[in-house]
């Protein structure tokens, strides 16, 4: 069974397993999930191959635990990409939660590193966001790119561009 480095993570196993019956919440929230913050919470395989992930931008619930709770649900059950987790998968997946910091709004991408940024490009109520640190994003244009095509924003389409940075643990 995957092992929890932090209370971060520990958050988002116990919200996956609920379904399996074999975790409940945690009743007293510690102080640093109090705070009201968007985060994603990101399911890898153990050989590294995405299994889910989902997120906010803006807090949307009571505080970060609530949020933790919420997106690590939707990354094992409810992200398109994939079929909900199943049980016996507990075995085979790592968990990563980013804390999101606010984005700013940049007027130029060489202002991006995809190894610190995370990149929202919106173009008319679209918008496609990438994390930071992502294996095999090794440049501002390759992050754009990407997140343009999550988006469903065309190459040369006029579009606003937003970094920001995360806090992830493990």
């Amino acid at each position: 069974m995957y092992k929890t480095k932090s209370i971060y993570t520990q958050v988002a196993l116990s919200s996956i397993m609920e379904n399996f019956a074999k975790e409940e919440k945690i009743l007293s929230i510690p102080d640093e999930l109090k705070v009201k913050a968007a985060c994603f919470v990101t399911l890898h395989k153990i050989n590294g191959e995405l299994r889910g992930c989902i997120g906010t931008l803006e807090p949307f619930r009571e505080n970060l635990y609530e949020e933790i709770w919420g997106n690590a649900k939707s990354a094992a059950y409810d992200d398109p990409r994939f079929p909900p987790l199943r049980e016996y998968e507990l075995e085979e997946i790592e968990i990563s939660v980013d804390v999101l910091e606010k984005a700013e709004k940049i007027d130029k991408i060489e202002k991006l590193d995809p190894k610190i940024y995370g990149v929202i490009v919106s173009s008319r109520g679209r918008r496609g966001v990438l994390l930071p640190d992502i294996e095999g994003v090794d440049s501002p244009e390759k992050q754009v790119s990407i997140a343009r095509e999550k988006g469903g924003i065309l190459p040369g389409e006029n579009a606003d561009i937003y970094r920001f940075q995360v806090k992830r643990y493990h």
